[in-house]
């Protein structure tokens, strides 16, 4: 049995990271990846997905010549040389995060798959590691539901999709959030035709009502067909094409595609690390339970990342390290409970969001002010010619605190960040109102935006 200060289970944001602090600590660290290095967001999340909407917006733009002063050309994606370029940029940040791990001292890096024998040992490739803390940080994966059907069909999930190489004629994606946007944008711009089957009322259900609005009428505009209220969905293959069969108030039964994407969720990989033989609880979706320091119920053993259900994005994985090193190396008190929700969808225009929805403002009864700008009136966007959506500010009335916002427009990823700052500095919104930002941005329209706050009816 080998001994360790400290064994972490994954090398996803937190992992990698977490690992170079003991490191420099002069302790001893075991990390082990039972697949590639980086997790989700490095192999088949943020990075290639990002990388792909990149080429999708150009051929965009390129199509829109004429708009701009040049001759519009048909572009023709090849889909090889489309996939290269993404597993040119994926391959880099997977390599560099591996040779990272390699290149510490005191760190061994273990490929293999651990599972635990105790509290605190943990058994892979036959070998069994001990350490008094132990990091479980092995991330999540794409939800298949067992749908009618589904395994007779060669659906498709975020991650078998980075392997495509090739356009599909159509491709009908089940799911209507973020995930299943993105694609859905970013296939019907390389070329083909695109149909979002949703199970609720609306797309990405989780946002105000005005906003999914304005996501579909986005997607319709490209002519990305969307099926809203499909209930009872099932899968059939006919020939050498899959139909997706589902009951809707509106439009036909059924839809025939060439090829189906499923987004509907996603599930930890907790289910097979033996957490049986120790203490560690999860709930009834497999994820497993920590405290506000992301400690589990078994004392010395922590949980970071998608697997602990606190968050589903690779900056709460970052965070959740972030905590955890600060807690121990600086003796800090940091909580998971301090952070504010903060994320965006990739669509183009993006979507940038944080804090409260205006949903929840208002049922938070409390008294609040709100303000609602297009942004057909920000120059910026006028300028280059992507005046969708609008910027939505929540504030409270007595504090002047921002409790929430979106920004559905050019720029909005990045923008949102302004009014995050403000909001952990716990500051007024008056800080923003009066200070002098550049021109031309869509961050220089924030002061005006914000001084058409009023109470929210």
């Amino acid at each position: 049995m080998k001994h360790f200060d400290a064994i972490i289970i994954g090398t996803g944001q937190a992992g990698p990271s977490l690992a170079g602090r003991f490191s420099d600590a002069g302790m001893t660290v075991a990390i082990i990846e039972r697949n590639k290095f980086g997790g989700t967001c490095v192999n088949t999340g943020c990075i290639p997905t990002k990388t792909m909407v990149a080429s999708a917006y150009a051929a965009h733009v390129a199509r829109r010549g004429d708009e701009y002063g040049f001759p519009a050309c048909d572009v023709r994606i090849d889909m090889k040389r489309v996939k290269a370029r993404k597993d040119a940029v994926s391959g880099r940040s997977n390599k560099g995060v591996e040779e990272g791990l390699r290149g510490l001292k005191n760190c061994t890096v273990i490929q293999g798959h651990a599972r635990f024998q105790s509290p605190r040992a943990v058994a892979v490739n036959g070998e069994v590691l001990e350490a008094d803390k132990i990091y479980i940080n092995v991330g999540g994966r794409a939800a298949v539901p067992e749908m009618p059907g589904i395994h007779a069909v060669p659906f498709l999930t975020n991650s078998s999709m980075m392997e495509v190489d090739f356009l599909p004629e159509h491709l009908v994606i089940v799911g209507g959030s973020y995930v299943g946007l993105e694609f859905a944008q970013m296939y019907r711009r390389f070329g083909s035709a695109v149909t979002v089957v949703e199970m609720g009322p609306r797309l990405i259900g989780r946002e105000d009502e005005d906003l999914s609005q304005a996501v579909r009428e986005i997607m319709e505009a490209e002519g990305i067909r969307v099926r809203l209220n499909a209930k009872c969905i099932s899968f059939e293959k006919r020939g050498g094409q899959a139909v997706v069969h589902m009951d809707c108030v509106e439009g036909e039964r059924d839809v025939l595609g060439s090829h189906v994407l499923l987004a509907v969720g996603r599930i930890p990989n907790t289910s097979d690390l033996g957490l049986e033989r120790t203490g560690i609880a999860t709930d009834d979706r497999g994820y497993i339970i920590v405290d506000d320091q992301l400690q589990t119920k078994e004392r010395g053993v922590w949980a970071l990342g998608d697997c602990n259900g606190r968050g589903a994005f690779t900056h709460t994985s970052y965070n959740d390290y972030e905590i955890v090193a600060d807690n121990l190396f600086n003796a800090d008190h940091r909580r998971v409970s301090d952070r504010i929700q903060a994320y965006a969808l990739y669509i183009d225009p993006p979507l940038g969001r944080c804090g409260m929805t205006e949903s929840e403002v208002r049922k938070s009864g409390r008294r609040a002010l709100m303000t609602k700008y297009p942004m057909s009136k920000v120059s910026r966007a006028y300028e280059k010619g992507e005046t969708q959506g609008f910027i939505k500010i929540c504030v409270d009335a007595e504090t002047k605190e921002i409790l929430g916002a979106a920004i559905l427009g050019v720029g909005g990823d990045e923008v949102i960040h302004v009014l995050l700052d403000v909001m952990y500095a716990k500051a007024p919104y008056t800080v923003i109102q009066r200070a002098m930002h550049i021109h031309p941005t869509v961050a220089e329209y924030l002061p005006t935006v914000l001084a058409k706050l009023k109470p929210m009816a």
